[in-house]
């Protein structure tokens, strides 16, 4: 279906601030309006020369295409840049363009001032001679008619000149260029990536503004006014332990001497306000009383002021007829405070998940001993008897094994290439609804390819049947996913469990056997693949794969394969897997009469 939309803008406004076309396409451009014809008519009202201006109606009419269905509206139609690294390169490029064309824009502005001095500099040396003798000088008659020249033509050019608009390439370029930028999703998104890096690595605020991260290449620090973004986000969500760390980051970098447009004020309303919530008293009183020496009229600081007064009056008389009950209240404050930090997905593992992505876990002696390399031919198959795998085991219970140059670099491109135009939002399966939803603790894109579409990915296929031995023919297709800014997949199963009877029921083909994970890149910091039930970290490494059987033979379900992707710190995390399910595997692996077996 194709409406067709008439918009007409009668606009009363100076010549120097006339309404464009340029606007109305912006307008237009942000409504999700695709503009395919656009005109000006112009009525130009009587000349006021008491008032020397000159007043435009200007009459616009705009044809708008809107076809439904095929156009969507920016917010329908936006990609979450935050949760693919791959896919926000892109923006690079975009911004580097904007530069070039405001450069542009900037040159065309001074060769125009360039022309206004010269003529300045004309006129001034030019009336410096005339006023001295006035008489005289337009006693000349050239200089008689040269004047009446410059008053009636020279200086309306000039009129021209001063009011030529040098902006409209850089505004157009602008206007279509912001189609595609990130949004207030985006930007929360990534303040929220920030904060989960924080907790999952143990790094304080001073580290993160400072850039001082592990493994960077590319050192950049945060102003005042970053910090301050960062504990807005964490308020709107109630997160006040946040809230406090990086406003006090915020405070710390302004007392320190940083010059910001940020209001102090405003800094340290937050941070008193988050204590406060916190159960600190006596810190939120100092802070307001530090706020209003900068501003003794601060309407809400004043009203807090009493209160926190009033307040720590009558906690100070509590605690003095009950020691006991100030012990309590102490610790149930500490207690308040850690509990705010905790996002609101809490997991029962988050602590043993974390510790695991810091590369806390330790591996015993005694099952060091169960773990080897070799070479691997998978019984003397015929496309490894004389070029045999490196094989590595990474646990032994569950058993996850890795494959070394599984997969070459010029492979890896290939595979990239072909997921990057068709990355989308990964999404998890909703066991309330049935139906596939986006959610905070997946933070990645994903794509699926074909084997049919590159012989590339058709010959990945054949290799992992070829190494594990089991059908890939009734196996999903290669998944290839990158992960975002903290990208991340928290603790999950790949299997259907008891309580998903049709979690794969559409598939048609059983449970999901076994995964396939290969790594497509290596990552600086973070990124590391646990397995939170037994304590397992494996590590990216380009080009290799890791394998793993959800299921026990019996098929019942193994959960001691719970695992996580941890977020990724420092680098760009690309991966691709294989879920290979049960239909096929018959006399490949025989179903086992013991249920855990």
């Amino acid at each position: 279906m194709i409406t067709r939309t008439v918009v007409k803008v009668p606009e009363h406004r100076s010549l120097r601030n006339a309404c464009s076309v340029r606007e109305l396409l912006f307008c237009c451009t942000r409504a999700g309006v695709r503009v395919i014809e656009a005109h000006c008519v112009r009525v130009t009202p009587r000349y006021i020369r008491e008032k020397c201006r000159i007043e435009l109606m200007e009459l616009v009419t705009v044809w708008c295409v809107l076809v439904l269905g095929a156009f969507v509206s920016l917010s329908e139609a936006h990609v979450d840049f935050y949760t693919s690294i791959g896919q926000m390169t892109d923006l690079l490029y975009t911004e580097k363009d904007l530069v070039t064309s405001l450069k542009d824009y900037i040159k065309a502005e001074e060769s125009k001032l360039e022309q206004i001095k010269q003529w300045a500099e004309k006129m001034d040396s030019l009336t410096d001679t005339a006023t001295k003798d006035p008489e005289g000088f337009l006693g000349h008659p050239v200089n008689a008619f040269k004047l009446m020249k410059r008053l009636n033509t020279e200086w309306g050019e000039l009129e021209s000149l001063v009011l030529k608009d040098m902006s409209d390439g850089f505004i157009s370029n602008l206007t279509i260029q912001r189609q595609h930028f990130p949004n207030d999703e985006d930007q929360t998104g990534a303040a929220k990536a920030l904060i989960r890096l924080q907790d999952t690595y143990d790094l304080d605020t001073n580290t993160i503004s400072t850039g001082n991260l592990p493994g960077v290449k590319h050192k950049t620090t945060m102003t005042v006014e970053d910090c301050f973004e960062l504990g807005k986000v964490a308020y709107t969500d109630a997160d006040y332990y946040h809230t406090e760390l990086w406003m006090a980051q915020a405070l710390n970098q302004m007392d320190q001497g940083e010059q910001s447009a940020t209001d102090k004020v405003n800094i340290l309303d937050y941070l008193s306000y988050s204590i406060y919530q916190q159960g600190e008293l006596d810190k939120a009183l100092e802070l307001t009383r530090r706020l209003l020496k900068l501003d003794p009229e601060h309407q809400r600081a004043n009203g807090n002021l009493k209160y926190f007064e009033y307040m720590l009056a009558k906690q100070m008389k509590a605690e003095q007829q009950s020691e006991e009950g100030s012990e309590k209240k102490e610790m149930k404050v500490t207690e308040s405070k850690r509990k705010k930090g905790t996002p609101e997905d809490y997991l029962p593992e988050r602590l043993k998940y974390e510790k695991l992505c810091r590369g806390a876990g330790t591996v015993s002696p005694r099952r060091q001993k169960k773990l080897f390399c070799r070479y691997y031919d998978n019984n003397r198959h015929p496309r490894y008897i004389l070029g045999p795998v490196k094989q590595e085991d990474e646990w032994d219970r569950p058993r996850v094994v890795r494959f070394h140059n599984f997969i070459s670099d010029k492979e890896i491109e290939v595979v990239k290439e072909l997921a990057k135009p068709r990355l989308r939002r990964a999404t998890v399966h909703d066991p309330q609804t049935g139906k596939l939803t986006t959610a905070q603790y997946r933070v990645s894109k994903s794509a699926w390819i074909a084997a049919y579409e590159s012989p590339v990915v058709d010959r990945i296929n054949q290799r992992i049947e070829d190494l594990t031995g089991l059908d890939v023919k009734t196996a999903e297709e290669l998944q290839v996913a990158n992960y975002g800014v903290g990208g991340q997949y928290e603790p999950h199963f790949d299997f259907g469990r008891k309580d998903e009877p049709d979690a794969f029921k559409e598939l048609g083909t059983g449970n999901r056997i076994a995964t396939w994970l290969i790594y497509m890149s290596d990552v600086a910091a973070g990124g590391a693949t646990v397995f939170t039930e037994v304590g397992a970290s494996v590590w990216p490494m380009k080009g290799s794969a890791v394998f793993w059987y959800n299921l026990f033979p019996s098929g019942e379900g193994d959960y001691l394969t719970r695992h996580a992707a941890c977020p990724v710190l420092v680098g760009n995390k690309w991966v691709s897997n294989k879920w290979i399910h049960e239909r096929g595997q018959e006399f490949r692996r025989p179903c086992g009469l013991d249920e855990s077996n």
